[in-house]
């Protein structure tokens, strides 16, 4: 009697799939048209909508840190038509950040994939007067706060990053947060600030043009873009480590085959010669996870950021 009252479901949940999708489907970007997250956002929304064989609207809702984007995710119904761009910063950093958020990342959204991760650099003006890590060391260990770092709010990845490696090296440095990357980065340009932890998502063209250079990178390994850049772990703080990354989540109570078909077209888009391409030219990463590993890094992340901003007294805006 069980496996007779279990098929009607079975059924109408394989019937819900292979409609999948029926209509147009939306992309929830948690941030301003024309940042990082968007610049991912349209990449991969316009590759997935050929492979669903439905166009993909991104739709920007910014404000909060990501919140407000977040919660207009969430009042969508959960048939996989509404899907949202996360970030380093609205799942590895938030949750440890606000104290009360009206959603559980972990909870009310279902991980499909890692998407990318984007390499952190430590870039300062060609004039600086320090040309390399230990130089940058020693000159804020001999000026105390003096030293300023921009970033592109409080809060958010080129905040924490900075942050965490205050706390490792036992350096003072100035935090001078701005709205947006932007206007954070042009006040590095003209000198008005000393430095910046930013992606070199952002950074990579005012580097190319000889406005910028690079100290050192965040990541685990040396850059293949930038082999004689050496890595903050390998020059001074071994171990230290950290990018920043996108993802895409739906609600929770999406099918699980809905996910996992979604999952494997993100898998094949990222191996795409021309995404491989495009991720090349922007210093990308092309990752492309399964949601089982997607949830495993996405927490790992968490429990990382959760203990920086706490032996930093990390306070949200």
């Amino acid at each position: 009697m069980k496996c007779i009252l279990l098929l009607p479901l079975i059924l109408i949940s394989s019937l819900a799939f292979s409609a999948y999708p029926n209509g147009p489907l939306k992309m929830i970007v948690p941030f301003p048209a024309g940042g990082p997250t968007d610049v991912m956002a349209r990449l991969v929304s316009n590759k997935l909508g050929d492979a669903l064989g439905q166009p993909i609207y991104v739709e920007n809702k910014a404000g909060a840190h990501g919140a407000i984007g977040m919660q207009t995710a969430l009042a969508a119904p959960a048939d996989g038509q509404t899907l949202v761009m996360v970030s380093i910063g609205t799942n590895g950093i938030n949750p440890g950040l606000y104290k009360k958020l009206s959603y559980d990342v972990n909870k009310d959204f279902v991980p499909v994939s890692l998407l990318v991760t984007v390499p952190i650099a430590i870039v300062t003006r060609v004039d600086a007067p320090y040309g390399d890590l230990a130089g940058l060391l020693a000159y804020a260990k001999a000026n105390p706060g003096k030293l300023t770092f921009a970033s592109a709010g409080n809060g958010g990845s080129s905040h924490l990053v900075p942050e965490m490696f205050m706390l490792r090296s036992n350096v003072d440095m100035v935090h001078v947060p701005y709205k947006g990357t932007a206007p954070a980065i042009s006040d590095v340009l003209a000198g008005q600030v000393n430095l910046m932890f930013d992606t070199l998502l952002t950074s990579t063209q005012h580097i190319q043009s000889g406005k910028l250079k690079i100290i050192a990178t965040t990541t685990a390994k040396r850059l293949p873009s930038y082999p004689n850049v050496p890595t903050v772990s390998e020059s001074v703080l071994p171990g230290f480590e950290a990018s920043s990354w996108y993802g895409l989540e739906v609600k929770a109570g999406t099918s699980p085959e809905i996910v996992q078909r979604l999952s494997a077209e993100i898998a094949k888009i990222m191996k795409m010669p021309d995404v491989r391409e495009r991720l090349d030219q922007l210093s990308t990463f092309a990752v492309g996870s399964t949601p089982e590993e997607f949830a495993r890094f996405q927490k790992s992340e968490q429990d990382k950021w959760a203990k920086v901003i706490q032996k930093g007294n990390i306070q949200p805006d």
